[in-house]
């Protein structure tokens, strides 16, 4: 029998029984859909980390006290979380011997309940220099950032971010002249961010910025940094700033062992190789799971080819004593199945996209489908079909005709 006769043939035995064929395409359809959807979850979940990541700032370096892993040659111990000054900032500022740094933003972070008439909101207090605004892409949407002058004068005022705003202050308010509380110091309002988005504590605009100064010496009573961001000159520069800054801090700290280093420093590089390593296996974990119910899927779809066999020994049987050949049986059935899971798999792949865009619509996250990942499914759906169709092929195909005749 020509190819065609026999791919018409096994669409019409498939139609025979609709039942039992939706339910076989049906596991496929589940397989496949969950492995798109579950792939495209954590491909939204790490470009949605990588955004976050990268509009802090471009070309960013971050030096934290403590100890870890740097780049450049420098491996940190684990140490004192109050290793970094004012002055380490302005040292690194005004080195000649530092040439690959633009801007230097040193940083004091906290977490403070933030209080205005009756409503208060707990979030995260970040004092900070003009230099702030650049090194992590800060835009204004009303009135001015924190200035150098405010620095200097101690001027008790504070920018605060879009959802400190709502929360404080509700929808559709200007703030800018109203004032807060923070640590019962009040500051008056002079800026209000513009969105940039995020969750939980990454969440970049649940921030209140007050002058560096104020926030040592007022409202958390520390001589101490949290971070001192950096940026290098250009992205080619980034390795020899972290060699720069690293080795002239270990110096200014009379450290001579690097390894013994109380501070450590990280690019955005790094975090997105840490982020893009931890979500790449979280991705894999979800798929593996997902793709148990392609097993499951499969083993279904051989089960019903192996029925199909037993129903339809005496046509084999008819078929071969009337000459038809072992690879003509065989290639019947493993067309039908392979159509199963060719079908399945299309289905999969439509319900799999479907899914990923009401998830990302739900929880207002990225949409992200990977072509390879259609091409996997595509790949596994017609490797499914080969693989668990061939045994019952096989057996079909290896009936003797005079006991096919007589089975009952």
């Amino acid at each position: 029998m020509k190819f065609q006769e026999l791919f018409i043939e096994s669409l019409g035995t498939l139609t025979l029984n609709k039942t039992r064929t939706g339910l076989a395409i049906l596991g496929i359809v589940i397989g496949i859909g969950s492995v798109i959807a579950l792939i495209s979850l954590g491909q939204a979940t790490q470009q949605s980390i990588q955004n976050q990541i990268q509009s802090l700032g471009s070309n960013l370096l971050t030096v934290q006290p403590g100890g870890s892993v740097g780049q450049g040659g420098v491996r940190t111990a684990m140490g004192s979380r109050t290793t970094l000054t004012l002055a380490d900032a302005a040292a690194i500022s005004e080195s000649p011997e530092i040439t690959t740094i633009e801007y230097v933003s040193p940083e004091l972070q906290n977490r403070s309940q933030v209080i205005t008439g009756s409503s208060n909101t707990n979030t995260q207090i970040i004092g900070v220099t003009s230099n702030y605004q650049y090194v992590h892409n800060v835009n204004i949407a009303s009135g001015n950032f924190i200035s150098d002058s405010d620095n200097d004068s101690l001027n008790k005022v504070a920018v605060l971010g879009p959802q400190v705003v709502t929360d404080l202050f509700g929808e559709d308010v200007d703030p800018v002249g109203k004032t807060i509380r923070i640590n019962s110091q009040t500051l008056t309002v002079i800026g209000v961010t513009e969105a940039k988005g995020g969750t939980g504590f990454n969440n970049q605009d649940d921030v209140v910025y007050v002058p560096l100064s104020v926030a040592q010496k007022q409202l958390f009573g520390s001589n101490y940094l949290s971070s001192i961001a950096l940026t290098a000159v250009d992205a080619n520069s980034m390795v020899a700033a972290q060699d720069e800054v690293g080795f002239f801090l270990l110096a200014r700290h009379n450290i001579s062992d690097p390894t013994s280093a109380d501070f450590s420093i990280m690019s955005q590089q790094d975090i997105i190789k840490t982020i893009t390593s931890t979500t790449g296996t979280f991705t894999t974990l979800l798929s593996g799971v997902a793709a148990i119910s392609l097993i499951v899927g499969g083993i279904g779809i051989m089960n019903i080819m192996l029925v199909t066999v037993t129903e339809r020994t005496r046509e084999i049987g008819l078929r071969k004593a009337l000459g038809a050949k072992k690879k003509t049986i065989t290639t019947q059935f493993l067309l039908e199945s392979i159509i199963l899971t060719f079908t399945g798999g299309v289905i999969g792949v439509l319900v799999g996209i479907i899914t990923s865009f009401v998830i990302s619509k739900v929880t207002s996250s990225l949409f992200v489908i990977s072509p390879a990942s259609i091409m996997l499914a595509f790949m596994v759906s017609a490797g499914i079909g080969i693989l668990f169709g061939w045994y019952p092929a096989k057996k079909a195909s290896e009936l003797q005709p005079i006991v096919a005749l007589r089975y009952e």
